[in-house]
C-alpha cells in the first residue's frame, strides 16, 4: 500500500547531497512507490484547533546535482499524512519544541510522526543517556561550580559538555592542573546559572566516537567511528573528523540490547547512539546521521529498513 509520507527538514535545496541521511529515507520512500510530500518549520499553523501546513508535492531523484523537484503549493492538515518523518536538525531551540507540539496534533489524529514528539521533547540527547548508568562512564550533571571541579579532583581528566551542544560545539577537555578549569566551568554554566555536564575523558576517542543507528530498538551491525582530527579531542564530523565503517563489537551489541527496549517503549524508531571505547555517550534522537557513509561501505540497506518499519507501523496501527 502506497503511503503519504510527510517531511519537515531543513530546505532541501541545500543539503549535501552525498550524505544527507533526509535525502536517502526519501529516495527509499518514493523507490517503492510512497507519495512525498514536502514542508518546512515555517510553513506549520493552526487553524480551527487543527494543525495545518503550506505543503508541495516532492519528488526526489538519483541525482546529486538534480536531486528534487517541488509542485505547487498547497494547504492541508497534517492529518492527511500517513506518517511524518521529522527531521530538522538541531539545535533544539523553543522554535524546535513548538514544532514537536504543532506535529503532535497529526499524531493524535492518527499520523505516525517519527520519532514520537513527546520523546524528541522529553529525551534530551545527553541526559537520555544517563539513564542507563551502567552503560555510561563516571560523570556528573550539575551548574554547582564546586561540584564540577570536585569531580575534575576525583578524575583528573574530563570533559565539559552543554547539554544542548550539537556537532562537538563548546566542549572543553581540563587535564592535571589545568589553569584554565574555572573559566571553562564558568564560561558553560554561565557563573553558575545553565547546567552542564561533566564527563571522565575516554582515552578510546583516539580509535573514534562510534555511531550506532537503531531501527525500532534494534541496531544496524555496521556503526561509523568518527576519527578526531590530530590535536583534537572531538570525533564529530562537524568538528573535522574522518570516519571508518566497522562492524558492532561485543559490547555495542550489549549497550543496544540494553537501550533497546526503552526506544521501542518511546516511539524512537530512528536513532543513533554515541558510543567511545566501551562506553555510552549520548542518545541522538533529532535527526541521526551517518546512514548514507554506512551504506556504501556495507550495502546496509538502513533507509530500506526504516521504511518497511514504517510500513508496518501504519499497517498495524490501520488494522487496529
Amino acid at each position: 500500500m502506497a503511503l503519504r509520507i510527510g517531511v519537515l527538514m531543513d530546505p532541501i535545496a541545500s543539503i549535501n547531497t552525498k550524505k544527507d541521511t533526509t535525502l536517502g529515507l526519501l529516495r527509499a520512500a518514493a523507490a517503492v512507490g510512497h507519495q512525498l510530500i514536502y514542508f518546512e518549520q515555517a510553513d506549520l499553523s493552526v487553524r480551527d484547533g487543527e494543525t495545518m501546513a503550506s505543503m508541495r508535492s516532492l519528488a526526489v531523484f538519483d541525482n546529486d546535482e538534480n536531486w528534487f523537484s517541488l509542485g505547487e503549493r498547497y494547504d492541508a492538515s497534517l492529518s492527511t499524512m500517513d506518517a511524518i518523518l521529522m527531521r530538522k536538525d538541531p539545535p533544539f531551540d523553543m522554535e524546535f519544541y513548538y514544532t514537536t507540539q504543532l506535529l503532535e496534533d497529526a499524531e493524535r489524529r492518527g499520523t505516525l510522526v517519527v520519532n514520537r514528539c513527546a520523546s524528541l521533547r522529553d529525551c534530551n540527547e545527553k541526559l537520555f543517556a544517563t539513564q542507563f548508568p551502567d552503560c555510561c562512564p563516571p560523570l556528573l550533571v550539575s551548574r554547582d561550580p564546586e561540584a564540577l571541579k570536585a569531580f575534575h579532583q576525583a578524575h583528573g581528566d574530563v570533559i565539559y559538555k552543554p547539554l544542548d551542544g550539537m556537532g562537538g560545539q563548546s566542549i572543553f577537555r581540563a587535564q592535571g592542573a589545568d589553569p584554565n578549569l574555572n573559566v571553562i566551568i564558568e564560561t558553560l554554566t554561565k557563573n553558575g546559572g545553565e547546567t552542564i555536564m561533566a564527563q571522565r575523558y575516554l582515552p578510546a576517542i583516539k580509535d573514534g566516537d562510534k555511531r550506532v543507528l537503531m531501527i525500532d530498538g534494534e541496531p544496524v551491525p555496521f556503526c561509523l567511528a568518527r576519527l578526531p582530527m590530530a590535536g583534537e579531542n572531538r570525533g564529530n564530523l562537524a568538528a573535522g573528523g574522518s570516519g571508518v565503517v566497522q562492524p558492532l563489537s561485543d559490547r555495542d551489541y550489549w549497550i543496544a540490547e540494553r537501550v533497546g527496549p526503552a526506544l521501542r517503549e518511546k516511539g524512537l524508531l530512528f536513532v543513533g547512539l554515541d558510543i567511545i571505547g566501551d562506553y555510552l555517550t549520548e542518545i541522538n534522537v533529532t535527526s541521526p546521521t551517518c546512514m548514507r557513509e554506512i551504506d556504501r561501505a556495507e550495502h546496509t540497506q538502513i533507509a530500506e529498513k526504516l521504511i518497511a518499519c514504517i510500513e508496518r507501523k501504519v499497517s498495524s496501527a490501520s488494522a487496529g
